[in-house]
């Protein structure tokens, strides 16, 4: 009998043995191709010697030293990479240990920033429905997903939601994309001027929505509108990039493709690329300034924020990818697996949406293609799907709940950057049989 907190009471999980390229295997010796790179983590695949050396080399020189009485050159090169990446302004980078500590310091980031500057009465955040921004208290506050949020929700700040911006659903039939993506911009402008102005800190979303929405990337023009309206407000735009940043969608920071730059950025998952547990906030020069001249200090810490360890594994997996071309293999390979699964499924009976960018990939489940009806929650499509790939040797990650919270199933798909062709065809194929077995 195992001691540990299963995520599903009563399942059986086979024990992980050892990683190969994109590949887990455990005890038995049976492979499973890892086409979700866990939860969009690994993205270097599971046995990067580079990786694997830095780690060791740091093991060999110290391990950990509190942040408190030391820096670190590992911590310190990690921060100068990033921001020599990073969108335009981005200056300053907290370390933490994961998303949703990414996400906790940078709502209080927001929050700190707002009184240093003379704004108290700016504390309400908005963000959207069928977003996800981690799981503890205040990461969970600003999610918008209903099913996740409703058995803790006399403990949540509150949060407003706008709608997303999901074109395959929310679309209206004749409306172009451009002129989509304005009106549904629009909301947060109508959101803010409900709410007050002065009482707005900061609009969080994802530039590429994950996990809840199954890769779902905003209209070209959303989030330009967006960043005018939080300009024209005084609003922060703090954009999660946890799951959808670091190469995963083609470029290294997913706004990129949008043409915009946020005041706050989070990032974590492919930072580590399961290395190490590792994540990050960064933040503009102006926020850190107006902090520094104030009270001098931000009020937040974690015991590994900045761990030596995660930090030389999170500096060798970005020296791979901006220097060894992982990022723009991502998207190259990402253009393949599109075109495989378009040509695989684009007339299947129930797929109703094929979408994503880069290595980052999602298809809807829909009962009807033509009304696209959703299948009834309590068929629970999803982890039909899930356990027939997993017994077909294909990890990937179905989720339900994707039109409301409750109704609707998809697929994400975020293998590893180093994917072959080979695999592009093992993945539709055990797909393409997982669909069969649980439909």
């Amino acid at each position: 009998m195992s001691h540990l907190i299963p995520r599903a009471p009563g399942a059986v999980r086979p024990m992980v043995d050892r990683g190969e390229g994109v590949y887990l295997i455990d005890q038995s010796g049976k492979r499973y191709l890892d086409a979700s790179g866990g939860a969009a983590v690994s993205c270097l695949g599971h046995s990067d010697p580079a990786v694997i050396a830095a780690i060791k080399a740091q093991l060999d020189r110290v391990a950990f030293a509190h942040t408190g009485f030391f820096t670190s050159e590992p911590a310190e090169r990690l921060a100068d990479l990033l921001i020599a990446h990073a969108p335009a302004g981005i200056d300053r980078v907290c370390l933490v240990s994961g998303g949703s500590e990414a996400m906790e310091a940078a709502l209080k980031l927001a929050r700190q920033y707002m009184l240093e500057s003379g704004q108290p009465g700016r504390h309400r955040v908005i963000a959207r429905r069928q977003s996800y921004h981690g799981t503890t208290l205040g990461a969970l506050a600003t999610g918008g997903n209903a099913g996740r949020r409703a058995p803790f929700a006399p403990l949540l700040a509150e949060t407003t939601h706008i709608a997303p911006c999901y074109a395959y659903r929310g679309r209206a039939e004749g409306e172009s994309d451009e002129a989509y993506g304005l009106r549904v911009a629009d909301e947060l402008e109508t959101e803010i001027e409900r709410l007050g102005p002065e009482t707005v800190m900061a609009f969080v979303a994802e530039p590429v929505v994950g996990a809840t929405l199954g890769a779902v990337p905003a209209v070209s023009g959303y989030f330009r509108r967006i960043r005018e309206i939080c300009d024209r407000h005084g609003v922060l735009l703090i954009l999660d990039e946890v799951m959808c940043g670091m190469g995963r969608t083609g470029t290294l920071f997913a706004c990129e493709q949008d043409g915009i730059a946020p005041d706050i950025v989070t990032i974590a998952k492919g930072l580590g690329a399961d290395y190490q547990p590792v994540g990050a906030m960064l933040c503009t020069g102006r926020i850190h300034d107006a902090i520094a001249a104030g009270s001098g200090a931000f009020q937040h810490g974690h015991t590994y924020m900045g761990h030596p360890t995660a930090a030389a594994a999170a500096l060798a997996v970005l020296t791979r990818l901006t220097r060894d071309g992982l990022v723009a293999r991502a998207r190259r390979m990402g253009e393949r697996l599109e075109a495989s699964l378009r040509a695989a499924f684009a007339e299947h009976s129930h797929i109703g949406d094929i979408r994503g960018r880069g290595l980052f990939r999602g298809l809807e489940l829909v009962e009807d293609r033509a009304s696209r009806r959703p299948f009834a929650p309590d068929l629970r499509v999803h982890a039909r799907l899930k356990a027939a790939a997993f017994e077909a040797g294909l990890i990937c990650y179905p989720m339900g709940g994707t039109v409301d919270g409750r109704a609707g199933d998809h697929v994400l798909l975020a293998p590893p950057f180093i994917l072959e062709d080979s695999h592009v065809s093992e993945i539709t194929d055990k797909l393409k049989s997982a669909l069969t077995a649980a439909l």
